[in-house]
């Protein structure tokens, strides 16, 4: 359905190119990007709030929060809800205020379409050669990584982790190569699980766990993914997580503590799967040498 949706304004593109191009000669309205505070609401710059001021519109993914911002700052801009279950129904309306001015599109926190609704909007407004232009501000992404104490010159972001386990697991597998520093977003109470999956796959890596950016209750926990298990037992507040890459080592080998460890895995109850997937993101050792090993200790 929602494909379908985006077809017909993909379609129709072309004649709202012929429209907003004919008439009064008066400049074309633009849509603004702008990033607001992830926490704090001193971290807006000046020319967002000068943007959010003079625009028509102001399409807001929280309209609680962006007025609370609003009030802060005496901005009497209307305010419109735009956000991930009202996108498609909403997203005429938008381009339709974008004829008579310009508007600004915002996400609850950051910057819209980077984890957040956005960029149906974005793609729609450029396929009517409407003018994109971003207003760049915070960003829990890269205020993680600055202050992780980690390798951050190069990363991935992954967002946010899927629910399930397994497509969990996959995602993490995609970027157990990678040499570059993760960067996962990540809620209190899915934390615990996504911190064991993470330890499962990616070893025992460094990481820094950052919670509450900016915001009162701000905190940074620095450490090895299992002593981040034993810290947050009772997580509360938003997370953003950046893991340490894969580090360069001498090629892996079988040795007598890696055998221990999958024996004391094995009389502990856990599965062949999980036991191996562990040892292996821990040492780098083949699953398939892991495995055979596996089957000797069943004989």
């Amino acid at each position: 359905m929602r494909s379908s949706k985006l077809g017909q304004y993909r379609r129709a593109a072309k004649v709202w190119v012929i429209i907003a191009t004919l008439g009064t000669g008066r400049p074309m309205p633009t849509l603004y990007v702008v990033a607001t505070p992830i926490g704090n609401l001193e971290d807006i710059s000046l020319r967002a709030l000068r943007v959010l001021r003079e625009v028509k519109l102001i399409a807001a993914e929280d309209t609680r929060r962006t007025r609370i911002l609003a009030t802060t700052y005496d901005i009497k801009t209307p305010v419109t809800s735009y956000h991930e279950r009202n996108k498609w129904t909403k997203l005429g309306y938008v381009l339709k205020c974008l004829e008579d001015g310009d508007v600004a599109l915002v996400a609850d926190a950051g910057m819209p379409g980077v984890s957040d609704t956005g960029h149906e909007l974005v793609l729609a407004a450029s396929e009517r050669q409407i003018p994109v232009v971003p207003v760049p501000g915070a960003s829990a992404v890269t205020a993680a990584l600055a202050i992780s104490g980690l390798d951050a010159r190069r990363f991935t972001y992954l967002g946010f982790l899927p629910h399930r386990a397994g497509e969990r697991r996959r995602m993490l597998e995609s970027v157990a190569t990678e040499s570059g520093a993760v960067v996962v977003l990540e809620s209190p109470h899915r934390l615990p699980a996504s911190l064991g999956d993470i330890l499962a796959v990616l070893g025992d890596r460094r990481l820094a766990v950052c919670r509450e950016l900016t915001k009162v209750y701000e905190e940074v926990f620095r450490g090895k993914v299992s002593q981040a298990m034993a810290y947050f037992t009772e997580p509360k507040g938003e997370f953003t997580l950046v893991i340490e890459g894969k580090q360069a080592r001498d090629k892996p080998e079988m040795t007598r503590e890696v055998g221990d460890r999958l024996r004391q895995m094995h009389q502990a109850g856990m599965t062949a799967r999980e036991a191996i997937s562990r040892l292996s993101g821990e040492t780098g050792l083949p699953k398939r040498q892991l495995y055979q090993a596996w089957l000797k200790l069943r004989r």
